[in-house]
């Protein structure tokens, strides 16, 4: 007799096959799941493998579209950078596997899901919370997994990485700088509520409109020129501290492109308290809690921010890095007659004295009590 029937998250490679093997000699009915979101992957010899394997069912969810617009996009709104470096690839792709996982488990009727994540890392925790908050009643297994290969990033984790200089063959998505192109991509990205709406490569004219084509080019195009490669060491979740190794080429173009044009168009106190949400925005998604209250609130304000980010920017792509051109947009604040030193238009220069002078109230007031209690010492 059936103990259940479990969804695995399948890849199609060792890890998660043994998995499927394993559950089926415990007694249970496995339903195997696997999700493209943009990865390099014959779908097919895998949906063969996991039958052969015994699965009940296989299902290959086409996810591509889905990630790029209400994940990868959010991401992008939000400029989300963990602890200053990370684009978060692997973070925001999991909320999206997880949750058609939920959906197909709920629709099987299955009492359980399961993953190859590892316990010592932090996406045991993003599939679990996502499962427990769309699907209260599940129960979940735990096994291991460490090698990610996804649409928008590339990251690896390894202890054979700690101490070692990355091997050049560990990156999939990027050339090496040295070896990219001697000639530049000269590219123009224009954004509507923060998000992308075409992309045209200059050079050759290239354009690109819907948003997995976009992805797709900006992620050639980063890649094509070394763009996006970083190596650090971050703080995950539960406490300890890990290499990392991650690429992510069309997210770092438009990053550069998004603060550049958000910068351009969004007020100034808007965008302070806008950046400190980015930052709480970065550390949810990292942490797991995409789906938690206070993600959804900080979506919700993020979006609100980007009503009036809405333009073009210009820039160039080459040898590793990404150079702003230029920018224009409709909604744009700058105005060249109020900040020209050759016009002075509705601005007093004389204002500027009252201002400095009122600024200084604090300062002084701080600066005499030191010189007080430096006397009394």
């Amino acid at each position: 007799m059936s103990k259940g029937t479990v969804v695995l998250a399948y890849s199609g490679g060792l890890d998660t096959s043994c998995i499927l093997v394993w559950l089926k000699e415990q007694g249970y009915d496995v339903i195997t799941y696997l999700a493209n979101i943009g990865q390099d992957e014959d779908f097919e010899a895998a949906r063969k493998k996991a039958e052969s394997l015994g699965a009940k069912k296989v299902f290959i969810e086409d996810l591509r579209t889905e990630f790029v617009e209400h994940f990868i996009w959010p991401a992008v709104q939000a400029n989300a950078v963990y602890e200053d470096r990370y684009l978060l690839g692997t973070a925001v792709a999991r909320p999206c596997i997880a949750r058609r996982q939920v959906e197909i488990a709920r629709r099987e009727g299955a009492q359980f899901v399961s993953h190859g994540a590892t316990g010592k890392g932090n996406d045991q925790i993003r599939f679990e919370l996502t499962c427990y908050a769309l699907y209260p009643e599940v129960k979940v297994s735990l096994f291991i997994y460490c090698m990610d290969v996804i649409y928008r990033h590339c990251g690896v984790m390894s202890l054979q990485l700690e101490r070692s200089r990355a091997p050049a063959d560990l990156y999939l998505m990027t050339k090496n700088p040295e070896d990219s192109p001697n000639v530049q991509d000269v590219l123009e990205i224009e954004f509507k509520k923060g998000v992308p709406v075409k992309v045209t490569n200059m050079n050759d004219g290239i354009s690109k409109t819907t948003a997995l084509d976009i992805f797709s080019y900006l992620n050639e195009i980063g890649g094509k020129h070394g763009v996006g490669r970083i190596d650090i060491v971050e703080n995950r979740f539960i406490g300890m501290k890990s290499r990392g190794i991650y690429e992510t080429p069309g997210g770092t173009v438009l990053l550069k492109a998004h603060l550049d044009i958000e910068t351009f168009t969004m007020d100034k106190e808007v965008r302070r308290i806008k950046q400190g949400l980015g930052i709480k925005f970065s550390e949810l998604v990292y942490n797991g809690f995409w789906y938690s209250p206070e993600c959804d609130f900080v979506r919700h304000c993020i979006a609100k921010s980007q009503e009036n980010v809405e333009g073009k920017v210009q820039l160039s792509v080459f040898k590793g890095q990404v150079y702003i051109l230029g920018r224009e947009s409709p909604k744009s604040l700058y105005n060249e007659e109020l900040v020209s030193m050759d016009v002075q238009g509705d601005y007093d220069p004389c204002d500027a004295s009252g201002f400095i002078r009122i600024n200084a109230v604090r300062l002084r007031e701080h600066h005499r009590l030191q010189g007080l209690s430096s006397t009394k010492q």
